[in-house]
């Protein structure tokens, strides 16, 4: 009945080497009889050995062998279950295909899954929790065990730094590390793949703004200017020549040119592109492995029966009070980091003042990018002070809700967790994008703060630079550190506690060869069990949000190389990079140097598919603000078609953009008494006296807007207005046009129902029922 054809999308994403199956997708293997000593293992010091047997004695209660072995101060105990545990979950979710004709052979993903839940909500006769007793350090560790045979296939045909460029063996990591960790990887290797095209038009753009270094007026106009800049302080600082800051406009034209809005709008396509196709991408596998119409209160509905016949049913819970107050401390958690990002600001308006009146000249007229990479750098210091708060937070806040499941509960700290990880790292970009420089007034009567300290300005050239500093410097700083830490901490870890393993081998090589034959249930001497949970023991601990951390990380990468893209074309590429590796590193570290994760069945990523939704539309409107706020696209445009030569239509030898940088500047003198600018600081570096100076803005002689001011700003707003929409036109015409799921999905579920709705009629007129009513 459950035999079909293979998907062909499956066979797709194989051909564009997304995965590696050979075809084992769709055929039917039968689960493997499982050579572990046994399902899990629990860790504890002798000294609290009468609370551990407490526990071990009502698990025996419920028919579990425990083996017990005993290693210097601390005690190992196999727990195993019985295979009726098993009978009665397969009975109870009624014609699950994923449970073949044999009753005995169970496939060791769901084992291991069953036998987690039941350590878990096995109390003591105390009342006390596994998890209780895990934080009391009654018990040290909980594993599963690596199956060794499987770990050494995947090892070679995954986790190894070789197999960087090679698609991934979906189905094998899912047998093995269960649906959830599956689909993660499938979901990392498709946005990998994805990335290309972004990352190779990202390049182009690039390449195209490094083209006009040698032909671009306005470059010609700020390296070539005589034209003196008013000071950057109050006191101490002088005016300064804005041909110094050559170098800065240079690179403010790599990311702030035409090619910037072509990038931008790419970018907000393919972010719809890439969510719709995933989700097809996603379809195909749950129908492949048979879990389409899996429902997850069902499977804890079971596997609370199964762990006590008993139990009473946990309702679904609702109070208006009490989300209005968890709502109330999210909000001020958010206020807090809003606080810290102020903090952050006043930092590098205080740093920008002390380098302006530095005695030494490049440090002090190079003051505001000084500031902005110190204030960078700090930013990344309280990210990573935060997140630890940030975690501490949404969990408290997570346990306080009256979530009816895991599941439930687990979906509720994600949100809370990304939300407060999204303010801690965007909130600093968020100023540096949309008020750096637009807030912090004119000559004699600028901005301040406790009336002391003037607040940042742009370069003439423009903000978009500012921006682009910020997020390199965070982002690869992030990616560079954290796989760095990632992989050697595990490494150390192991590396650090292998000191036992060689002599538990010399005692167990006798027996322990039979680890390459197919073992099934036999048993194995007690030497070879001590050596297989000693070195499983000896690796890096996992835990239920182990793949909880590598989701995030990849979802605030997503959001980085989404949501600012036009302001950095080269993000797409960076996370391409940083892709590749992540996957192997991941999977290395899964494999080899972290305990094994317990498997879990899933049938989507869950509330991220959510969150990568809401960034794909605040992707639209960042970077359209953006281009509209931040960049000088539009005041460029105006000048072009307004106010340049060739305004009006009237054409010229002269290129259009000249004179635009002298056209964006405004003019303070010294001697109108409102620029209140001392005479000391009017003395330019070769010691020349001027009498004016200029600084951005549109503004006349008294300092009031000028009406190209309020055109500019008209046109702002248009533009955002008509990208924003055409864009989100574009996006929903797009996740509408492409199907959900593939049409072979489709046709293979409902020929499944067609069968099966058959056979009922069939069983129907063959033994028909008498007496029963319809209700």
């Amino acid at each position: 009945m459950y035999a079909h054809r293979r998907q062909p999308s499956i066979e797709l994403l194989e051909l564009m080497g997304v995965v590696r199956e050979n075809g084992r997708a769709s055929k039917y293997n039968p689960p493997s009889l499982t050579s572990l000593s046994c399902d899990f293992v629990l860790v504890g010091k002798k000294v609290h050995s009468l609370k551990q047997r407490e526990y071990i004695h009502e698990l025996e209660k419920k028919n579990f062998k425990v083996k017990e072995i005993e290693d210097d101060n601390l005690i190992f105990y196999g727990v195993q279950a019985p295979d009726e545990i098993f009978h009665k979950y397969r009975h109870l979710l009624n014609n699950d295909p994923n449970w073949y004709s044999s009753m005995y052979v169970v496939p060791p993903r769901i084992r291991l899954m069953i036998v987690h839940f039941v350590l878990n909500h096995t109390e003591s006769r105390s009342g006390e929790s596994l998890r209780c007793l895990l934080n009391n350090k009654v018990f040290e560790a909980k594993f599963c065990l690596h199956e060794k045979k499987r770990q050494r296939q995947l090892q070679k045909s995954w986790a190894r730094w070789t197999a960087c460029l090679k698609g991934q063996p979906i189905t094998d990591i899912r047998d093995y590390f269960g649906e959830k960790v599956a689909l993660y990887f499938l979901w990392l290797g498709w946005y990998t793949y994805l990335l290309v095209p972004p990352a190779v038009i990202g390049v182009i753009v690039f390449l195209y703004g490094l083209s006009f270094f040698s032909s671009s007026p306005l470059l010609t106009e700020v390296c070539n200017a005589d034209i003196v800049m008013c000071p950057l302080c109050d006191t101490g600082c002088k005016v300064w020549r804005l041909s110094d800051t050559c170098t800065y406009a240079k690179i403010t034209l790599l990311f702030d040119n035409e090619g910037t809005v072509f990038f931008a709008m790419v970018m907000a396509i393919w972010t719809t592109l890439f969510l719709e196709f995933w989700k097809r991408n996603r379809a195909s596998y749950m129908c492949e492995w048979r879990v389409s119409d899996w429902n997850q209160d069902e499977e804890e509905l079971i596997l609370e029966i199964l762990n006590n016949p008993e139990c009473e049913r946990k309702l679904f819970q609702h109070s208006y009070s009490h989300s209005l107050l968890i709502l109330l401390c999210v909000a001020v958690m958010m206020l807090v980091i809003i606080g810290l990002t102020t903090a952050l600001v006043v930092f590098r308006v205080m740093v920008s003042s002390i380098l302006a009146q530095e005695s030494w000249e490049f440090m002090s007229h190079h003051s505001n990018i000084g500031a902005m990479m110190l204030g960078a750098f700090l930013h990344y210091i309280l990210i990573t002070v935060m997140t630890k708060v940030n975690r501490i937070v949404a969990m408290k806040l997570s346990d306080k809700e009256r979530t009816r499941s895991f599941s439930a509960r687990e979906n509720s700290f994600t949100v809370k967790m990304f939300t407060f990880q999204f303010f801690t790292y965007f909130t600093s970009l968020f100023y540096v994008a949309f008020l750096l420089g637009r807030i912090n007034g004119h000559p004699g009567d600028y901005v301040r703060l406790a009336g002391a300290w003037r607040l940042e300005e742009c370069h003439p050239s423009g903000c978009l630079t500012d921006l682009f500093i910020q997020m390199t410097f965070i982002m690869v700083l992030k990616q560079i550190i954290g796989n760095v830490f990632e992989f050697a901490g595990p490494w150390l870890c192991r590396f650090l506690k292998k000191k036992k393993i060689p002599k538990l081998q010399r005692k167990c090589q006798a027996c322990y060869l039979k680890e390459d034959s197919d073992m099934g249930r036999n048993e194995m001497c007690d030497y070879c069990k001590h050596r297989d949970w000693v070195k499983n023991h000896q690796l890096s601990e996992v835990d239920s949000f182990s793949l909880f951390n590598e989701f995030l990380e990849m979802v605030i990468q997503f959001s980085f190389t989404t949501i600012f893209v036009a302001a950095f074309p080269l993000a797409p590429l960076l996370a391409l990079i940083n892709n590749i590796i992540e996957i192997r590193l991941d999977a290395i570290k899964m494999v080899t140097l972290e305990r094994r994760i317990v498997p879990k069945k899933t049938n989507d990523i869950g509330v991220w598919i959510n969150i990568l939704e809401v960034i794909g539309v605040l992707a639209v409107i960042a970077n359209g603000l953006v281009i509209g706020i931040s960049s000088d696209f539009i005041p460029r445009l105006v000048y072009h078609y307004y106010y340049g030569p060739c305004a009006n239509g009237n054409g010229t030898n002269t290129h259009c953009m000249a004179g635009y940088i002298n056209n964006s500047l405004s003019i303070a003198s010294l001697g109108d008494g409102k620029a209140k600018i001392s005479p000391s600081q009017m003395v330019t570096s070769t010691g020349l006296n001027v009498t004016s100076c200029s600084y951005k803005d549109y503004r006349d002689s008294d300092y009031n807007r000028t009406p190209q001011f309020w055109l500019i700003l008209a046109v702002r707003f248009a533009f955002v207005i008509l990208f924003e929409h055409v864009l989100l036109i574009c996006r929903f015409i797009a996740a509408r046009f492409i199907p959900s799921a593939p049409m072979d999905v489709k046709n293979s579920k409902l020929s499944d129902e067609f069968v099966k709705l058959k056979e009922k009629l069939k069983s129907f007129e063959q033994h028909p029922k008498v007496g029963h009513s319809l209700p």
